[in-house]
C-alpha cells in the first residue's frame, strides 16, 4: 500500500518573478515526494534583492484565516517550515501555526541579515521576534551573520569556522538543533551543526565563488525534504548543500545573479535521486 506523501506547511514570501522563497521551495520540495503547502507572508512582484522595489501585497487577515480554514478540514502537517517574515507580527503567524499543530517538525530559517549587516526594510523589533519563534523551533537555519545576532552580538562581515561552531553550540540553549550555513572554509564553504545532546558536525562543499539570490531557500527545501525522508540532520544537510552546488553549476557564467539559480536545469538531478 502506498503510503500518503508527507506535507510540509511552507510559511515564506512569494515572489513572482526571481528564484528566491516559495518560487523555488515549493517545487524543490514536491521533486523529493513532498506534499509543499505555501503560506505567503507577503505577495511581492520580485524578491528584494537589487532588483527594484517591487510591488507588494499582503494581507494581514489572511494568514490566520488560512490556519483556521487548514484546521477545518482536518488537515495534517509534518514539518512546518517558515522563512522571510515582512514584520515582527508575523513570528506570532507561524507560533500559532506550530501550537495549532505541536507533532509538527518546525523549522525556521530566521531571516534577518547577510554579510555582517541587517537586511534593509527590516526594522530591530525582527530581532527579539525571531529569537521568540526559534524558541519554539526544532531546528534553526542562520547564516552567520544571523547567529550571531540571535545571540545579541554584534555580526561580523567574516567568520571563522571555529567561531560558527562557538556560535552553533551557543544557540543549542534557544532551540535543540542548529545549522549555521555559510561559512567560509578554504577552499570550501562549510555547514556547521550541533545539537543540544552534544552532537555535531561539519559538512564542507567545494566553494564556488557566485553568489546567487534564493540559495538559502532551495538549501532549506532541501533539509526539510530529505528529513521528511527520514534522513538525519547530517545526511540532509549533506544533501542541500550538494544540490545547491548542482544548482550553481547548472547556471551559466556571466547570467544574472539577481534572477537566481537555473533551478529548471538543476531540478530533475534531485528529483533521480
Amino acid at each position: 500500500m502506498i503510503s500518503a506523501p508527507k506535507t510540509v506547511l511552507c510559511i515564506h514570501d512569494l515572489p513572482c518573478f526571481g528564484r528566491a522563497a516559495l518560487s523555488v521551495i515549493t517545487p524543490v520540495l514536491a521533486a523529493l515526494g513532498v506534499q509543499p503547502v505555501a503560506l505567503p507572508t507577503a505577495i511581492l512582484s520580485t524578491h528584494t534583492g537589487g532588483l527594484g522595489t517591487p510591488a507588494r501585497m499582503s494581507n494581514p487577515g489572511y494568514g490566520p484565516a488560512a490556519l483556521a480554514h487548514y484546521q477545518r478540514l482536518g488537515l495534517r502537517f509534518d514539518c512546518i517550515y517558515s522563512g522571510y517574515l515582512a514584520d515582527a507580527n508575523q513570528a506570532k503567524l507561524v507560533e500559532q501555526a506550530m501550537e495549532s499543530w505541536p507533532g509538527a517538525l518546525a523549522v525556521v530559517d530566521p531571516v534577518l541579515g547577510d554579510h555582517g549587516r541587517m537586511y534593509a526594510g527590516l526594522s530591530e523589533d525582527m530581532i527579539p521576534a525571531m529569537r521568540s519563534l526559534c524558541a519554539k523551533a526544532g531546528l534553526i537555519l542562520p547564516n552567520t551573520t544571523e547567529a550571531a545576532l540571535l545571540l545579541g552580538e554584534a555580526p561580523a562581515e567574516t567568520v571563522t569556522l571555529e567561531s560558527a561552531c562557538r556560535q552553533a553550540a551557543q544557540l543549542t540553549r534557544l532551540c535543540p538543533q542548529v545549522v549555521v550555513t555559510g561559512v567560509p572554509a578554504g577552499r570550501s564553504i562549510a555547514c556547521v551543526g550541533a545539537g543540544r545532546d552534544g552532537s555535531s558536525f561539519v559538512v564542507r562543499t567545494p566553494l564556488i565563488p557566485r553568489m546567487y539570490h534564493g540559495t538559502g531557500d532551495i538549501f532549506g527545501a532541501v533539509v526539510c525534504g530529505r528529513l521528511m525522508q527520514g534522513n538525519v540532520p547530517e545526511a540532509a544537510v549533506q544533501a542541500a548543500a550538494a544540490f545547491v552546488a548542482d544548482c550553481i553549476r547548472a547556471t551559466p557564467e556571466g547570467a544574472d545573479e539577481r534572477l537566481g539559480v537555473w533551478l529548471e536545469s538543476a531540478l530533475p538531478m534531485l528529483a533521480g535521486r
